[in-house]
């Protein structure tokens, strides 16, 4: 009996497809100005591509900062709870959990059993997440793809003071303007990242195995900064956007068997 799982944040909306035990189908999609409207999309383009209707799913858990305007949900639950259930999913051997997403980054301790133990939150202001790595990347005149591979190119390291996303960018135009090499100003970029990522994950306790997911889990640059900083291996799952809604999903998959 399928179940879904839908994770709406603010920048994207994701939506797992669960039945038996494993996933039948996943979308990422922009969450734009509506997250209503972002959820029904993401929802109806998931059940089109495996040919279902939204009354064939059996159960809904909607998570996210959105998931209150998701009414056709049947159950609303914290993104802690869901990107912890996820993660353990993806490897039972996960301890540490380091979300970084659009607009807000997390940090969750787990169990043997996959119970949170701890979790530290930011979500009062975009620094060191993906909306900031975007300002960062238009500052720098380079796609945010491409972020990383200018910073793998860089001799070293310049140093940026703020982590504020207005006075970041405010920094580093004016590091341009005094000519220093754009590779090494995006290197200090995701050094300060990894920085003030590693200050949250010592607040929780260090427990390996460590594994980050959300959208910046996909920037080369931060995971290998952070990796150095934490010094340890960070696991990156095949698709690190979908761990809240998988763990959604999960969730509503064990309501329906209760």
């Amino acid at each position: 009996m399928p179940v879904a799982g839908i994770d709406v944040g603010s920048l994207t909306a994701e939506v797992v497809l669960f039945e038996n035990g494993k996933v039948i189908h996943y979308v990422i999609m922009p969450t734009g100005a509506n997250s209503k409207t972002a959820a029904e999309k993401a929802i109806d383009t998931a059940l089109e591509a495996v040919s279902l209707k939204r009354s064939d799913l059996e159960y809904v858990v909607a998570t996210g900062y959105g998931r209150v305007s998701i009414e056709f949900a049947d159950k609303r639950i914290t993104e802690i709870t869901c990107h912890g259930r996820g993660a353990y999913f993806i490897n039972p051997k996960v301890r540490t959990v380091i979300d970084i997403g659009g607009q807000d980054s997390k940090v969750i301790s787990l169990g043997e059993t996959g119970k949170i133990l701890d979790f530290v939150m930011n979500d009062k202001c975009a620094a060191g997440t993906g909306r900031f790595l975007e300002v960062m990347a238009q500052a720098l005149e380079v796609e945010l793809s491409g972020l990383a591979d200018l910073s793998d190119r860089a001799q070293k390291t310049v140093s940026i003071s703020s982590m504020c996303t207005v006075f970041a960018e405010s920094e580093v135009v004016s590091l341009i303007a005094r000519g220093l090499p754009p590779e090494d100003i995006a290197r200090g970029l995701h050094q300060s990242i990894a920085d003030r990522t590693a200050g949250m994950v010592k607040r929780v306790g260090l427990e390996e195995a460590v594994m980050i997911t959300g959208g910046v889990a996909k920037n080369g640059a931060v995971v290998r900064a952070l990796s150095e900083k934490l010094k340890t291996d960070i696991i990156v799952p095949d698709e690190p956007q979908i761990a809240g809604a998988l763990g959604a999903a999960l969730l509503a998959s064990e309501e329906l068997n209760r």
